[in-house]
């Protein structure tokens, strides 16, 4: 993104993150421990080049063993040669530049704190109600089947809903591809989900990241792991950090252009029975940049449950994890402040 996409731009809003202020309101600050470092270690995470993917040949064989090493080493890889133009990427993030240019009064029209609604706007997690703020502005909106939803996504900027429209189509077509992946890598077949994939759901959760006075005493989003089965993320610039289970360490997210990264999200955990681990992340900030990513959550129907393969569970690895639907995630976000307490994840663990 050139020029003033990447400023501070933006109107003047209620929240701190939109007003410019020189310093954080004590209400953003995060405990020590949980502080990001300003020049943090790059990831040295996997990138896999999808070209010949889907040609039945050895490429197609490999290509399926890296996404599987992927998943199982970091719950998270890089993606080259996914099909989507470039020009569809950087209308699809040039459009959410656009809506988060709009007047307070504009964006409001979408505010709302209950996580069920198929289209909000807010700020931090959930607004008023959070004890630790997070600087970050959102659009959540449903977008499958596009044609129930899209013309209750907002009308400003007036090429939203052809743009993002237009990328929302793609990557779910990449999305489908990369689950047939996934179940073939965990030895269950590359169409073991594909009929009720077909029927899930896709969310496209919008992410602006305004500058920050004080980057190293806040966060744009806390850790967490994704609830779907897995997020295909579009990012403006880094700003995305991983945790590495072996070493407990954050890194910094590498910055490749026409990439699009995938995170591993509770569901497959659940699926695989713990083999492939939902990845733990968190958005950071910077001083001068705004940053937008566009993360796109990909899952079964609103009420069809994911539970553990049974050809992944034996005598060595009993069934470790309870079943669970999108609604049931709804249900415990709408109830449980995500930045204090355990994650949705950790309610599905089956303790022996």
């Amino acid at each position: 993104m050139e020029g003033d996409e990447t400023s501070s731009s933006f109107p003047m809003g209620d929240t701190a993150q939109e007003r410019g202020l020189s310093q954080v309101p004590e209400c953003y600050v995060i405990p020590t421990s949980h502080r990001p470092s300003l020049n943090p270690e790059t990831a040295d995470v996997p990138v896999i080049d999808l070209v010949g993917f889907q040609d039945s040949s050895s490429r197609r064989s490999i290509t399926v063993d890296d996404i599987g090493n992927a998943c199982r080493r970091y719950g998270f890889f890089q993606i080259t040669n996914h099909g989507i133009d470039q020009f569809v990427l950087d209308g699809a993030l040039s459009s959410a530049f656009d809506f988060f240019r709009l007047p307070t009064e504009e964006k409001s029209k979408f505010m709302s704190n209950d996580v069920h609604k198929p289209v909000r706007y807010g700020t931090s997690l959930k607004d008023g109600v959070d004890k630790i703020q997070f600087w970050r502005v959102f659009l959540k909106h449903y977008a499958y089947p596009l044609e129930d939803w899209v013309m209750s996504w907002p009308e400003n900027p007036p090429a939203y809903r052809e743009h993002m429209g237009r990328y929302a189509v793609e990557v779910r077509k990449l999305a489908l591809e990369i689950m047939g992946a996934i179940t073939e890598s965990l030895g269950i077949g590359a169409k073991y989900l594909s009929n009720k994939m077909e029927e899930g759901m896709q969310v496209m959760a919008v992410n602006c990241y305004p500058p920050c006075p004080q980057p190293g005493l806040v966060l744009g989003l806390p850790s967490h792991s994704d609830y779907s089965c897995f997020t295909i993320l579009l990012q403006s610039t880094t700003g995305l950090e991983i945790l590495d289970t072996e070493d407990g360490k954050w890194r910094a997210a590498p910055e490749l252009k026409g990439t699009l990264q995938v995170h591993v999200g509770d569901h497959v955990e659940v699926l695989s029975n713990g083999r492939y681990k939902s990845v733990v992340h968190r958005a950071t900030l910077h001083k001068e940049r705004t940053r937008i990513s566009i993360a796109s959550l990909h899952s079964l129907g609103m009420d069809e449950k994911m539970e553990t393969a049974e050809e992944l569970v034996d005598e060595e690895h009993p069934k470790g994890y309870k079943e669970s639907s999108f609604r049931d995630f709804l249900n415990f976000l709408a109830k449980n402040d995500i930045a204090e307490g355990k994650g949705f994840i950790e309610t599905l663990r089956i303790q022996y």
